[in-house]
């Protein structure tokens, strides 16, 4: 009878120290995860540049009757904050100030321009936007796959490698929650920037059945790990891609916004010999959830030390490599929807095992630079770069001062945008172009 009475002790303080947690988030946050409300993309007004947020609150759970997170929040620079927007005190240039006492140097850049985006046009791509199907063990999802079109006057960055054949570049394009392959193509403008470098885009779908909003399932422990799962999907779907296409193996990329950001830093570090860089514009750690309340303390304030020092179980075989992938990532320092200090600790995750940063004397302080920028008629940023000072950057963080969780540079007719930001796409593919695997 004793040791029934201590079970159920035991059973009511975990039920009681799960309903608190829950009751620490935003009403909405709250509201929106028992299912009491359901996400609305706000209306757009004549003042709208950049579109609100991707939602990337998990609403895994209850597939037939999925559970949305937090409304999407909105831009300072659109309109007056949503009241239920989850509340914010951070300074512009709180990361930028706590990053400048470790750099090495501090490098003034001019400004950069604007992405070339405005409500009235639309970049055009020559190549073919075909559709596509890939199923294995793991399960099937659908993909669309822009291929360039042949170059009048010869590729550029992304050249065919003549010592393999002739073969293109690829980069995977993990979209964020309520997105899709087109909206997320249109909104990053990933396709006319491919075609003019000759690079193959990759746009995987990820099927309503596992998320009802579309998102990828970043926070599962089943989606964290080498060989099941959404890791193992996407993988089979890139090494098919790779084989059907005359893909360069050692040039095949990874990208992705708010969820999909994460699912691409997962996919790095469970793929690892896959991959030579990844981007992850407003993501997470790597195995810093493992279930939707997780995911939500996570998001909004950031994984501590304990989570980032212990990721999840899963992808064991990837964890020791994942840090030699080259990183390049992109936050706003006003998100409300995933806390700007997640992006930090990405860049922070990756170098704390890399042999590229930590073989230079002094450990990670050996090989910092900070950069302090403006895009020309558009937001000021902060771009630190961290290398052992022999090789290039082997990885970026860009903080954008002023932004909210939406792509930056961004084109207006995708959804979560930011056309006033720095073009991520543009710098994503520089990046990228710039590190073929060894």
């Amino acid at each position: 009878m004793k040791t029934f009475l201590l079970s159920l002790l035991d059973a009511w303080r975990l039920a009681w120290r799960g309903w608190l947690r829950l009751l620490a988030l935003p009403w909405h946050w709250l509201a929106a995860l028992l299912g009491l409300s359901r996400p609305s993309r706000p209306a757009k007004t004549s003042t709208t540049t950049a579109k609100a947020a991707t939602d990337m609150t998990p609403p895994h759970a209850a597939k037939a009757a999925p559970r949305s997170g937090e409304r999407a929040p909105l831009a300072e620079h659109e309109h007056p904050r949503d009241p239920d927007a989850a509340p914010s005190a951070r300074p512009t240039a709180r990361a930028a100030a706590g990053a400048a006492p470790s750099a090495k140097g501090e490098v003034a850049t001019p400004a950069r321009p604007a992405a070339p985006s405005t409500p009235g046009e639309q970049p055009t791509a020559p190549g073919q936007f075909t559709e596509g199907m890939f199923s294995n063990e793991a399960g099937q999802r659908d993909y669309k796959l822009y291929i360039p079109a042949n170059p009048a006057e010869g590729p550029r960055n992304g050249k065919a490698n003549a010592k393999d054949g002739g073969k293109r570049p690829l980069v995977v394009m993990l979209h964020g929650c309520k997105q899709d392959p087109d909206d997320f193509a249109a909104g990053t403008r990933m396709n006319p920037l491919a075609d003019s470098q000759q690079v193959l885009v990759l746009y995987p779908a990820q099927a309503r059945a596992a998320n009802g909003f579309g998102c990828w399932n970043w926070f599962n422990r089943g989606d964290q790990e080498r060989g099941a799962g959404e890791p193992a999907i996407l993988a089979g779907m890139i090494q098919d891609v790779v084989a059907k296409h005359a893909v360069d193996p050692q040039r095949v990329y990874v990208a992705g916004l708010s969820a999909g950001g994460a699912m691409a830093l997962i996919l790095a570090r469970t793929y690892p010999e896959m991959l030579a860089a990844a981007g992850v514009h407003s993501g997470l750690a790597y195995g810093v959830a493992q279930d939707m309340i997780t995911a939500m303390g996570v998001m909004k304030r950031g994984p501590g030390k304990r989570a980032l020092a212990a990721p999840a179980k899963g992808g064991k075989k990837g964890a020791k490599l994942a840090a030699s992938v080259p990183l390049i990532v992109f936050h706003g320092d006003n998100d409300d929807t995933v806390h700007p200090l997640n992006g930090e600790q990405v860049i922070e995750q990756a170098l704390a095992a890399s042999p590229v940063v930590q073989g230079g004397e002094g450990g990670q302080g050996a090989g910092i630079v900070l950069e302090q920028g403006k895009v020309a008629g558009g937001r000021a940023y902060t771009r630190t770069l961290h290398s052992n000072g022999t090789a290039a950057a082997h990885a970026e963080h860009w903080l954008v001062h002023g932004a909210g969780h939406a792509w930056a540079g961004g084109d207006a007719h995708g959804s979560f945008t930011d056309p006033q930001g720095p073009d991520a796409s543009s710098e994503m593919l520089r990046f990228f172009l710039e590190r073929p695997r060894a």
